[in-house]
C-alpha cells in the first residue's frame, strides 16, 4: 500500500480527532529544542548520518511546518520542510520515534495576470495573487533598468510566472518566465533563458548579474556533493545534501567566497561552528565545521573576496575535517559548483540567439494580448495550468 504523507495527516485526523496544527517555525528554536519540547530521547538526532543531521539545521524561522499532537500532548508526527524539495518526518512507531526524510508533494501552476497600476507594484501584486515574493521578483529582474517609483496611475505590468503550491499557499519563489513592465506609454521587457537561467531583452541583450564566487579553500578532494533530492536504491529511502563538502586538513584557512555581509558567526546544529554572508543579487554562503573564527569575526562586519574568515574543522557533527559549503539564491539552496564553475555569458549569438528573438516575439504577443485596453480596468489572468511533483510512495 502506498500513502501521500500530507493525505495521510488529514485521515488520521478525522479518524482519531487529532488537529493538524500549521504553523510557523519560532525564531531561535532548533530540531534539538524541538525535540526536548516533546521529550523525545536527542538520542534519535545523534544516532543520525552526517547528511541528515545537517539537514536538521537547514530549518529556517518562519517558514510553516505541520504537526499533530495526540490528546495528551505528546507528539504523533511532524512534517518540517528544509528546502523545496525535501522536509523532515519524525512520526511515533509503536514505543518509539523514527526519523526519515520525504520529498515534498506540490502542486505547481503557470500562470499569466496584467495588472493596472492604482497604488504600488507590490500592493496590485500581493492583492491580485497573494504572492509577495512576486513584487521582490519582478523588481529584482528589472533593477537595472526600470524605476519602480515613478510608475504612475494608468502603468501596467504582465508576468509569466511559476510558482509552488502547498497547501493552497505560495510554496519556495516564484519563477518569472517572462514579463513586461510599462510606464509612461514606454514598454520593457525580460524574458528567461532556460539553458543558463539569465533573463534578456527582446534583442537578446543580457540584463541579468552573475555573482561570481571564488572557491573558498584549498582542499584535498570533494567528499561529498550537492543533492536536492535523491532516492537511495540501497537504504530506500530518500536523501539530499544541501552543499558540496571539501575534505582539507584541520586547520586549513578559510575565506569568503565573495564580498558580502556577516549576518551569522556561532554554533548552528549539526553545522557546528558556522558563518553565513549575505552577498548582492539575493545570494547567501554558509561555512560550517569550522575549528575556530578569524579573531574579531562579528555579525554586520563588511567582507571582501578572499578574506579570511576561519579555519577548516569537524566541529557540530562531523566525520573528519572538511568545510561544508552552501550557497543559497532568495533562500533557495543550489549547487555550489554550478555558481563557482559558471563562465560569465554576455549576450545571446547565432541560432541561439535567432531562437530566443523568435519566442521573445510570440511572448511579447501573448502578453500584449491580456493588456488591451478593454482590460485595464481591472486585472486579468489567464487559466492556470497545475501540474502535480511526484507522489510519495511508502508501505504502511
Amino acid at each position: 500500500m502506498h500513502r501521500v504523507i500530507l493525505i495521510l495527516f488529514l485521515i488520521i485526523s478525522s479518524l482519531f480527532s487529532i488537529e493538524v496544527k500549521e504553523t510557523k517555525w519560532p525564531a531561535g528554536e532548533s530540531f534539538l529544542t524541538f525535540l526536548n519540547k516533546y521529550s523525545i530521547p536527542q538520542k534519535l538526532y545523534f544516532d543520525l548520518e552526517k547528511e541528515d543531521r545537517e539537514l536538521c539545521s537547514e530549518i529556517t524561522a518562519g517558514n510553516y511546518f505541520y504537526l499533530m499532537e495526540n490528546e495528551d500532548g505528546t507528539l504523533n508526527q511532524v512534517l518540517i520542510p528544509v528546502s523545496e524539495e525535501i522536509q523532515l518526518h519524525v512520526y511515533k512507531d509503536k514505543d518509539s520515534y523514527k526519523f526519515e526524510t520525504l520529498p515534498i508533494s506540490y502542486r505547481e501552476y503557470n500562470e499569466t495576470i496584467a495588472i493596472p497600476i492604482n497604488t504600488s507594484v507590490s500592493n496590485e501584486l500581493q492583492e491580485a495573487t497573494g504572492n509577495a515574493a512576486l513584487a521582490a521578483n519582478l523588481k529584482s529582474i528589472f533593477s537595472t533598468s526600470v524605476n519602480f517609483r515613478r510608475m504612475q496611475k494608468g502603468d501596467f505590468i504582465a508576468i509569466e510566472y511559476t510558482q509552488k503550491e502547498l497547501l493552497g499557499r505560495p510554496f519556495g519563489q516564484p519563477d518569472i518566465k517572462a514579463a513586461m513592465v510599462e510606464i509612461s506609454g514606454r514598454k520593457y521587457y525580460r524574458f528567461k533563458n532556460e539553458k543558463d537561467d539569465k533573463y534578456y531583452d527582446q534583442t537578446g541583450k543580457a540584463f541579468t548579474k552573475y555573482y561570481f564566487f571564488r572557491i573558498p579553500l584549498r582542499y584535498k578532494r570533494i567528499s561529498s556533493r550537492f543533492t536536492k533530492k535523491r532516492w537511495h536504491p540501497v537504504l530506500k529511502r530518500y536523501r539530499a545534501h544541501l552543499g558540496t563538502d571539501f575534505a582539507a586538513p584541520r586547520g586549513r584557512k578559510i575565506y569568503a567566497a565573495g564580498d558580502g555581509r556577516v549576518i551569522f558567526v556561532g554554533r548552528r546544529g549539526g553545522y557546528g561552528n558556522c558563518t553565513i554572508i549575505q552577498h548582492p543579487n539575493g545570494y547567501r554562503t554558509l561555512y560550517g565545521h569550522q575549528s575556530r573564527f578569524k579573531a574579531g569575526l562579528r555579525r554586520g562586519q563588511r567582507v571582501k573576496k578572499g578574506d579570511l574568515i576561519g579555519y577548516v574543522g569537524s566541529t557540530g557533527l562531523s566525520s573528519g575535517p572538511h568545510l561544508h559549503l552552501g550557497v543559497y539564491k532568495n533562500g533557495r539552496a543550489i549547487n555550489p559548483l554550478k555558481v563557482i564553475r559558471k563562465p560569465e555569458h554576455i549576450g545571446l549569438k547565432g541560432k541561439e540567439k535567432k531562437t530566443f528573438i523568435a519566442n521573445a516575439k510570440k511572448t511579447i504577443q501573448e502578453l500584449d494580448s491580456v493588456v488591451k485596453d478593454e482590460n485595464r480596468s481591472k486585472a486579468t489572468k489567464l487559466d492556470r495550468i497545475v501540474s502535480t511533483s511526484e507522489l510519495l510512495p511508502r508501505k504502511i
